[in-house]
């Protein structure tokens, strides 16, 4: 296409999402370290506000952790719930610009604007646009990269966070990539990472200078060619408009280890719930069930099991991550998380219907879930899971 811009690609990322979140709905945290997750005394943080960032909080590191560097963090629990409606006018106001939108996760996508500029103008000002809109909107701030390829689009809203734009132009790829560290290319982890530097290479400049039959005796042929074509700023694939996502999970880590399995099988019966309540919202079923266990000594098991025929049916999910955790080896173990998840993800309708049980138990799953959207999240319930300190009625 003759007047498609040489620079299509746009990254737009929401800064610190969760934490962003949690400050609009409650505007009395704005301007203070805000840390989503880590409620619990074995929590991880999940998202920190960029006033937790400065004092060096991180996702995913432990909550007692992040308490020691801030004694005066305000600590949430996560509302995902909150986090998908956002997520979800997010995703609305993308495509409002364009179709050709491709989530990376609720709150972070690629967009292919070339065939939208003859509406909006320049891949710059959509972007400034998009920014415009989103902060109206949401309330919330976002970071967008412009670039050729979607690699270097990503790269550029990294470095313009928080509540920025950043054009790298087809013509200065080169300049923006030889200065960033090895570890900034996709793929080029730790291992990666300190392998070239025993080879005397800190720079993705270095790196593309690197002969490619070096490279392949160290990291292997793939891999070397992969990594010599992003740090040449080589990508090619294109903004995908949507893909079938690989997987729908639930986890919980716990403030106590569990050790009883009456307790351990009813918390893997409420993460079922959770997961087969998403599938029906997202209008999937699922071929695999897995169920993860995280032990005291944070030594993590994983067992799967493929389905005869696929469900969305949490009965089923509990069913065979039940029998999961009384096939794992040992006896009395003592349990700091729990995981399920659904894999294999197909449509729901592109295949048959379960057995009659499952049909039988989709139902009443389904009358549930219009309660919780008629009443409120665990309006009804399983009475197992009922609180234990429930007083009677």
């Amino acid at each position: 296409m003759a007047d498609r811009p040489a620079e299509p690609i746009l990254h737009v990322d929401l800064d610190a999402f969760y934490a962003s979140v949690e400050t609009h709905k409650d505007p009395s945290l704005q301007g203070k370290p805000v840390v989503v997750g880590g409620t619990g005394s074995r929590g991880v943080v999940m998202s920190a506000s960029y006033e937790a960032r400065e004092v060096g909080i991180r996702s995913a590191m432990p909550a007692v952790r992040a308490r020691r560097l801030c004694p005066e963090a305000v600590f949430v629990p996560p509302d995902f719930e909150s986090y998908r409606a956002y997520s979800n006018r997010f995703r609305e106001i993308l495509l409002s610009t364009t179709p050709l939108v491709e989530p990376i996760a609720l709150d972070e996508a690629f967009l292919d604007v070339g065939g939208a500029v003859r509406l909006f103008g320049e891949p710059e000002l959509i972007g400034e646009r998009i920014r415009a809109q989103v902060h109206a909107d949401l309330g919330i701030t976002c970071s967008v990269g412009v670039a050729p390829s979607k690699f270097v689009a990503k790269l550029a809203s990294t470095r313009a966070k928080p509540d920025g734009l950043l054009v790298v132009r087809t013509g200065e790829v080169h300049r923006f990539l030889d200065p960033l560290p090895v570890d900034a290319l996709w793929g080029a982890g730790e291992k990666t990472t300190e392998t070239m530097r025993r080879l005397g290479v800190r720079t993705v400049g270095e790196l593309a200078g690197l002969p490619g039959s070096i490279l392949s005796r160290v990291v292997g042929e793939a891999q070397a060619r992969h990594l010599l074509e992003l740090s040449r700023g080589e990508d090619d694939r294109p903004v995908v408009p949507y893909e079938t996502p690989k997987s729908v999970s639930h986890e919980e880590t716990f403030g106590h280890d569990l050790d009883d399995d009456v307790h351990i099988l009813r918390e893997v019966l409420g993460l079922a719930r959770r997961v087969g309540a998403r599938l029906r919202q997202d209008g999937y079923v699922a071929r695999t069930v897995v169920l993860k266990v995280r032990l005291a000594n944070f030594s993590t098991l994983t067992r799967s099991r493929t389905l005869a025929a696929p469900t969305d049916v949490a009965a089923d999910l509990y069913e065979v991550a039940a029998d999961l955790y009384r096939a794992l080896p040992g006896a009395r173990r003592r349990i700091r998380l729990l995981g399920v998840q659904a894999t294999g993800l197909v449509p729901a309708g592109a295949e048959q219907m379960a057995l009659l049980r499952g049909s039988r138990w989709g139902d009443v799953e389904r009358v549930i879930d219009r309660i919780d959207r008629r009443f409120g999240k665990d309006s009804t319930m399983p009475a197992v899971l009922l609180p234990e300190d429930r007083p009677p009625p």
